[in-house]
């Protein structure tokens, strides 16, 4: 029987496993005063009458009160619809259009990107805020929400094969989509952080906002093993260290862009960082420029693995620096081609999962679900190769793969020689159209602080030492930082809208 998330915050109550859930700088939040908060909330949602499939948008950073709002909306059924907190009005406003939410519980300081939403989207009287006031007579505290607690419990039967959240992820087209993940599939989400040498020994550092996957799926996966772990409002490299020295913390998930921060951050200012044991890199891949400094300064590897929004547990961490990943037991992976079939080993195929663990499909709309997994297979769009030992090596995602003349490119090859240059901290390549080539290779390159004159042909030359003349970017641009998404990703549209604007308005970039 599928042990739900809010099951295994009642359960951890009930056995007494572990009495400290959270810290929160000097705040301690125990098990009993979550799930009593979460009582509390979900009997004062049951009482305004939302119902079951109810969309609910939460837009905090990581407070205990956005842990309290998830469980609250488990607990009665209703959908969680976490909203980006780096988004602004104007890409809030055709999300919560879709979304049409029964109730916003939000932010004070991040307020200000919804108040000019209309009321037809979301109504006036629906608006809550746990913090601070607002300017604004049509937010209300979350407090109001709250029902007494000494009412009675709330009893619903739940779907656990329902949506239960819908976690945004960037769609082709530009509009985002929601992937939906269940009950059941956040639960075995959960259990499977014991791959990831998640237990009940660790204490977790927990920065990455709960508003994405990596954040949630953690925060469930402490709770489900009984881990404390310690909330960062934001991720700031510096309170990060503090906090591990502070609290002795032994387990970190990360992108490998924070990591990066974190070590530029311990070179500059040593931490007692002794009590990490688990640095897990994911959701992007991983310089092995990174993972081959990170030891001096922090006692241990940083491990790398692949993790995505629709899909995780299947994979767990390399045991040697590189893009590589595990196949954990048990679990259904396969490398195809265009039509579907197996590759051979040490073929570059597509990565396509099966499992409990596995979004159902995108959610289109009150009870329907768009692009379900054909037979249950989920196609990640990531190409890899598997060696002789089983590692899975990550090549390239599928629509970034650069064709030039035929050759295919993995731009994450290339960045990761750029980045071996001495005066490069960070690098990005993309393909651009050419009427003869297909694609030509077009890198960019964010300068270090120490790097005063750059000649952007040894960059090149340098980067053609080590790797094939046709991969070699044709051009190079110097830009004062890499652009990211708002996942922290390299952002390679924002990339090529850059280029296509300097070729429109016939200007150019600082290049060679």
């Amino acid at each position: 029987m599928t042990m739900t998330p809010t099951g295994a915050l009642y359960h951890c109550v009930e056995t007494g496993r572990g009495n400290v859930a959270s810290i929160i700088d000097k705040e301690i939040w125990t098990y009993e005063r979550l799930a009593t908060e979460v009582e509390r909330l979900a009997g004062g949602l049951v009482a305004r009458g939302l119902r079951k499939g109810d969309r609910i948008a939460l837009h905090m950073a990581n407070l205990p009160e956005l842990v309290i709002a998830y469980h609250a909306c488990f607990r009665v059924g209703a959908i969680a619809a976490p909203l980006n907190i780096r988004f602004k009005a104007a890409e809030l406003r055709p999300l919560l259009q879709r979304l049409r939410p029964a109730l916003y519980i939000g932010q004070a300081a991040l307020y200000s990107q919804i108040a000019s939403i209309d009321s037809s989207i979301l109504a006036s009287n629906r608006r809550f805020v746990v913090d601070g006031p607002v300017n604004d007579p049509r937010v209300q505290p979350w407090t109001s929400l709250f029902a007494d607690v000494n009412g009675e419990p709330v009893r619903r039967t739940l779907d656990v094969d329902a949506p239960a959240v819908l976690l945004t992820t960037s769609g082709s087209t530009g509009q985002p989509k929601f992937v939906i993940h269940t009950l059941e599939t956040l639960s075995k989400i959960a259990e499977s952080f014991e791959h990831l040498d998640l237990d009940s020994d660790q204490t977790a550092a927990l920065a990455v906002p709960m508003v994405h996957a990596s954040g949630l799926f953690t925060m469930l996966a402490c709770i489900r093993f009984s881990v404390p772990f310690v909330l960062l409002e934001r991720f700031d490299p510096d309170v990060l260290l503090d906090a591990i020295e502070r609290h002795q913390c032994t387990w970190v998930l990360g992108l490998p862009v924070m990591f990066a921060a974190l070590l530029r951050r311990q070179q500059a200012r040593a931490r007692n960082v002794d009590s990490l044991r688990t640095c897990l890199a994911g959701g992007d891949v991983c310089p092995p420029q990174l993972q081959d400094q990170f030891p001096s300064f922090f006692g241990i590897p940083l491990r790398s693995f692949l993790v995505s929004t629709e899909v995780c547990g299947s994979l767990t961490y390399g045991l040697q620096p590189g893009p590589i990943s595990r196949t954990v037991p048990g679990a259904q992976v396969r490398l195809v081609d265009d039509n579907d079939v197996p590759v051979s080993p040490g073929e570059v195929g597509e990565l396509v999962l099966r499992g409990p663990h596995v979004t159902i499909g995108y959610w289109a709309g009150p009870g329907m679900v768009a692009d379900a997994p054909e037979g249950g297979w989920f196609h990640t769009g990531d190409l890899l190769r598997q060696d002789e030992k089983g590692n899975l090596w990550f090549v390239s995602r599928k629509k970034h793969l650069i064709i030039r003349g035929g050759s295919n490119i993995s731009p994450i090859e290339v960045e990761q020689v750029l980045i071996t240059h001495p005066a490069v901290r960070d690098a990005a390549v993309v393909g651009v159209p050419d009427p003869e080539l297909g694609q030509r290779v077009a890198g960019f390159v964010q300068l270090a602080t120490s790097a005063h004159s750059v000649n952007l042909d040894e960059i090149r030359a340098h980067v053609a030492q080590q790797i094939a003349d046709y991969k070699v970017p044709e051009s190079l641009t110097i830009v004062g930082e890499i652009p990211r998404n708002a996942l922290g990703k390299v952002d390679r549209k924002l990339l090529l809208l850059m280029i296509s604007e300097c070729e429109r308005q016939d200007t150019s970039l600082l290049r060679a």
